[in-house]
């Protein structure tokens, strides 16, 4: 016995309605799969400096403003950051931590004795960074749990009891399944299995532009 017209028409619309929830359900998937692999560009663009940057230079330098760099055969920790984004995504630290730190000068920290901003050094220091990556609202959790760090992730951390560092996390892995970090310790830039070696202080995930 055949279906009547009205029939086919319900069966009709309720096919279509499922293949579009099973579409939709596909698309979360997507995305959700792709979630942990938005800022990989970043990381490949940290990567592209390893061989480069071979040294450490952590001397005050006069810099051409925006877009100023030291040679890039040395830096420090945060020069590796400021080229990475430079690079992947055409987003100068040098230029928007100097105008955040212009008009809210007083929330970022003060521990150097400055009245008034330096666009030659405020974005090569780790805890402007830290601060401009809060006030834009890519502050994580900071946890020591391998799983909750993704690829282009921004990593702070203590040194010696005393100097804050950043790194890079990669999309590389070591064997126990904890990420490696692309940072300049001392010796230029390196991936190295060392993301929980020293004392966290921040822990950082770019979002949307930089403005």
């Amino acid at each position: 016995m055949g279906f009547s017209r009205k029939e086919r028409k319900e069966r009709k619309a309720k096919m279509k309605k499922m293949m579009m929830t099973l579409w939709c359900a596909a698309i979360m998937a997507s995305s959700a799969a792709m979630a942990g692999t938005n800022n990989v560009d970043i990381v490949a663009a940290a990567r592209k400096q390893i061989g480069v940057t071979v040294g450490y230079d952590p001397a005050y330098r006069r810099l051409v403003c925006p877009n100023g760099d030291v040679p890039r055969s040395s830096g420090v920790c945060t020069d590796v950051v400021i080229r990475a984004l430079r690079d992947a995504r055409k987003v100068d630290l040098q230029k928007l931590v100097h105008e955040d730190m212009k008009s809210n000068f007083a929330k970022y920290p003060q521990q150097w004795g400055l009245k008034r901003t330096d666009p030659n050094i405020d974005h090569r220091r780790v805890p402007n960074l830290q601060c401009f990556f809060k006030r834009k609202g890519w502050s994580l959790k900071t946890t020591k749990t391998a799983s909750d760090y993704e690829p282009g992730d921004f990593v702070t951390v203590i040194v010696g009891g005393r100097l804050p560092h950043i790194m890079i996390v990669s999309d590389k892995k070591a064997a126990d399944g904890t990420p490696l970090v692309i940072h300049n310790i001392g010796s230029g830039t390196k991936e190295e299995d060392c993301l929980f070696t020293y004392p966290l202080t921040g822990h950082y995930r770019m979002k949307g532009v930089a403005r």
